[in-house]
């Protein structure tokens, strides 16, 4: 089979904080130093800026998403 090459290029966000993809990980069997058992990733796809954040508990994750948005409004 002949693979067709890729025409059309993804498309880019304008805004700054257009459009962010977030994964949060499910509970690690180990537990690193300060007892993190998640973290969670946040990725900017108009600058591709990505952030991971360490978390104790799932509940957290809104407030790291904040802690994220923070860091921009600096």
């Amino acid at each position: 089979m002949i693979k067709t090459p890729f025409t059309r290029r993804s498309k880019r966000f304008k805004k700054f904080l257009g459009l962010i993809h977030t994964d949060v990980c499910e509970p690690m069997t180990i537990c690193v130093i300060g007892g993190y058992t998640y973290f969670i990733t946040f990725t900017n796809y108009h600058s591709r800026y990505s952030y991971v954040c360490l978390m104790k508990h799932n509940s957290e994750s809104f407030e790291r998403f904040k802690e994220f948005i923070n860091e921009f409004d600096k």
